[in-house]
């Protein structure tokens, strides 16, 4: 009796009994049950699984339900891929009892708030975050972290991705960059990871290198001002002046992305962590060869790559360009240096002067014999000024003589009388231009008329020079 009365004092002190309005001692079957509340996340052992729910045992009265919907926040998920049978898990409390009774559950709520906890404390720490890409949407990567957290992909990785399938169900670290609770939003940056990784990289690389190194790199972009290398763990440009000796409009010209390339350190700035790359310098030099083939007054051929206003330039070698002045293109004054030369012609050209030291070469056409100096076809003196028109005989129709300088004899008075007397017949079967001769004045003709009448054997007025005066009608 003394021990069954210690375990009823014992049971009475444990809350498993009660006392009911008519003073009978019963069990009290509700304490023995945990206090939950709608809000809580609770923690429970996985019972069951179905093709619409799971069944969870969190020591209540009734074995809590997750729907579907509630599992993941991965959308249309099959519950078998998400639990398995004795698995324990942390659900929120939805409701504690539906309208049939039941205790509903979430599971990604219940993630999802403890999940947040946790983002919050990254985002405030600068912690990065782990998570696994669940989505590939447009313009970046959707992460599972209890939250459906969005990377950009601009910030994917320290160069840009072409292709982020290849990212689809792996975990990544990220730095959580920008968050919002009311709106669930939370937004991840997997390239502050990466730099925070090789900024240890970056100084190793930066004391290691000097001015005047030859390094081994790989293009990581390509823009319109030059190429960025990647150096085993930081970038270095090549600006578009550095690719090449020749001209270069676009570096794409010259290089691709993923090329592998050899470069020279020219300039490092190590508080600001700049490297400054050369291409065309582990080249051989086009001017070593300029300085000992060519020399001034030399003829070269070339191709004109550039019509400026105060000239044209030439290409005489694979990256070595010379300039015409505009005063030397032609003889003749030249207001524009079109009206000479196009981009594209091959020229012949003097060179006038080689600048070892600033790596300028002059050139002139004027001064090569035939390179568009204005000649007679007589070898005569240019004229200056007149433009050299290279024409051939052929201008002129077969058996046309050209026209003599020679002074012209008189006419004879014979011929004069034969030109007269040819019967205007023959004449009228050639083309002849008329010509409008002035009619004297009235005053003038009746004076030659009275003349002639009065001395018909007279020279007078209207007569013709070396035939007697016709008659009036």
């Amino acid at each position: 009796m003394a021990n069954e009365t210690v375990d009823r004092e014992q049971l009475d002190d444990a809350g498993v009994w009660t006392t009911t309005e008519d003073g009978e001692r019963v069990p009290d079957y509700d304490a023995t049950f945990p206090t939950i509340n709608e809000g809580e996340v609770v923690h429970g052992t996985v019972v069951r699984v179905d093709k619409d729910e799971v069944l969870v045992d969190i020591g209540y009265k009734s074995e809590g339900v997750i729907p579907v919907a509630e599992l993941s926040i991965r959308r249309s998920v099959n519950p078998a891929d998400e639990v398995s049978l004795g698995d324990e898990v942390d659900a929120l409390v939805l409701t504690k009892e539906d309208t049939e009774g039941r205790l509903i559950l979430s599971k990604k709520r219940a993630r999802f708030e403890m999940a947040w906890k946790a983002i919050e404390q990254a985002a405030e720490s600068g912690e990065p975050v782990l998570g696994r890409v669940i989505e590939v949407v447009k313009g970046g990567l959707i992460l599972d972290l209890g939250v459906r957290g969005f990377l950009p992909a601009s910030l994917v990785d320290i160069r840009r991705v072409q292709d982020l399938d290849e990212f689809l169900g792996q975990e990544l670290r990220c730095k959580v960059i920008e968050l919002n609770r009311s709106r669930n939003n939370v937004v991840l940056s997997r390239r502050a990871v990466l730099e925070d990784e090789r900024k240890e990289q970056r100084q190793q690389i930066l004391d290691r290198l000097n001015p005047g190194d030859v390094v081994d790199g790989q293009i990581s972009n390509i823009v319109d001002f030059g190429a960025f290398v990647d150096l085993d763990g930081m970038d270095g440009l090549i600006h578009i002046s550095e690719l090449s000796w020749s001209h270069v409009n676009h570096p794409s010209e010259v290089l691709e992305i993923g090329q592998d390339v050899k470069v020279k350190v020219l300039d490092i700035d190590r508080e600001r962590q700049r490297i400054s790359l050369g291409l065309k310098q582990t080249q051989s030099d086009p001017w070593q060869q300029v300085l000992e083939t060519y020399h001034e007054s030399d003829t070269v051929e070339g191709k004109v790559t550039k019509v400026v206003t105060f000239g044209a330039f030439v290409e005489i070698l694979p990256g070595v360009e010379g300039l015409v002045h505009i005063s030397e293109l032609a003889q003749h004054h030249v207001e524009n240096p079109r009206e000479v030369v196009s981009q594209g012609d091959l020229v012949s050209a003097k060179i006038i002067e080689v600048d070892a030291e600033r790596r300028r070469l002059s050139l002139s056409l004027k001064r090569v014999e035939g390179g568009g100096v204005t000649e007679h076809a007589d070898d005569a003196e240019a004229i200056e000024g007149t433009p050299n028109l290279d024409l051939s005989e052929e201008v002129f129709p077969e058996g046309e003589a050209p026209v003599s300088e020679e002074p012209v004899a008189e006419a004879t008075d014979e011929a004069v009388v034969e030109a007269i007397e040819e019967p205007v017949a023959e004449a009228a079967d050639e083309p002849v231009a008329e010509v409008l001769e002035e009619e004297p004045p009235p005053e003038e003709t009746d004076a030659s008329i009275e003349a002639d009448q009065a001395a018909p054997e007279e020279p007078g007025p209207g007569d013709s020079e070396g035939e007697p005066p016709a008659p009036p009608e």
